[in-house]
């Protein structure tokens, strides 16, 4: 907490100890504000990934079809067959058949927009919505299988489960890539803090001969590693807010028109700029000391 108390009080005559300008000054605002840049755009990949794999499970849970393959002198009549048995049936709490117009959408990401849908002999489509314990899907489909054959029951639970899987695994990646950002701005920021440690050797020789502590050398070089990271930092977040602003929305739904940020979530990025300036301090401090201690 003293630590964190110095850094904002800052020590004016501990500072000139650091060089202002050079390589490392702007290799650190540089790499911060690059790692500050992807990791909003990760981190919005990994929220985005989560609350997708959220509605997925959650619209795919409450609603089955039911499809019918049948002669066509026989399908109206399965498909009136079906809509009974289904309304009868205790966990259903509604359906809808789909028109021909709305299966033709569903076919047109695949087969494109100019498919002659009146030569296709398509089923019929039976959208059927389900109440929140849902109904006995084995008895339900033992009694379709006997009174209408052609008619199958799907609670799309052969592809719900792998779109909710690769969403939660691209989130688990994305927090990876958030942990191997991290790693790689501490580390950056750490040789850094040596290298100019290693400049400035003649400089903290003559500090050392007056009686200055190294805890004293080491906090001048943290303040101004961690604020330089913290401006960087500050700067490739709102690039990079600005950025994930901007990207398109892309139509047909899916994971690809969800990345970003929604609601509470824009609070996230804006602990960014700190979650970096923090690293540093942390980095920093640990790459003086040991630097010093070598110095003898």
């Amino acid at each position: 907490m003293n630590a964190l108390l110095l850094l904002l009080k800052g020590d004016t005559s501990a500072e000139s100890v650091v060089p202002r300008t050079g390589y490392t000054a702007m290799l650190t605002i540089a790499c911060a504000a690059a790692m500050a840049f992807l990791a909003v755009f990760v981190l919005a990949l990994a929220l985005s990934a989560g609350r997708q794999a959220g509605d997925w499970e959650a619209s795919l849970a409450d609603t089955a079809t039911v499809r019918i393959s049948a002669p066509v002198e026989m399908a109206a009549v399965q498909a009136e067959t079906v809509e009974t048995i289904l309304s009868q049936t205790p966990g259903i709490g509604g359906t809808r058949r789909l028109s021909n117009d709305e299966q033709a959408l569903l076919l047109q990401p695949w087969f494109g927009s100019d498919l002659p849908i009146e030569t296709l002999r398509l089923p019929i489509l039976i959208d059927v919505t389900l109440t929140e314990n849902g109904p006995d899907v084995i008895g339900l489909r033992q009694r379709l299988a006997a009174e209408a054959p052609g008619a199958v029951y799907d609670d799309h639970g052969r592809w719900r489960a792998p779109m909710v899987d690769a969403a939660r695994g691209l989130r688990t990646l994305s927090l990876i890539a958030l942990l191997l950002i991290a790693i790689v701005t501490g580390v950056t920021v750490a040789l850094a803090a040596s290298a100019a440690i290693s400049a400035n050797g003649q400089v903290i020789d003559v500090l050392r001969l007056v009686g200055a502590e190294d805890s004293y050398i080491t906090r001048a070089f943290t303040r101004r590693f961690s604020l330089r990271t913290l401006a960087g930092a500050a700067a490739g977040t709102i690039i990079g807010l600005f950025a994930v602003a901007l990207i398109p929305t892309v139509a047909g739904g899916g994971l690809a028109s969800a990345v970003g940020f929604q609601g509470a979530e824009w609070i996230w990025p804006l602990l960014v700029p700190l979650a970096a300036a923090a690293l540093a301090f942390a980095a920093t401090r640990a790459a003086a000391a040991r630097r010093l201690k070598e110095a003898g």
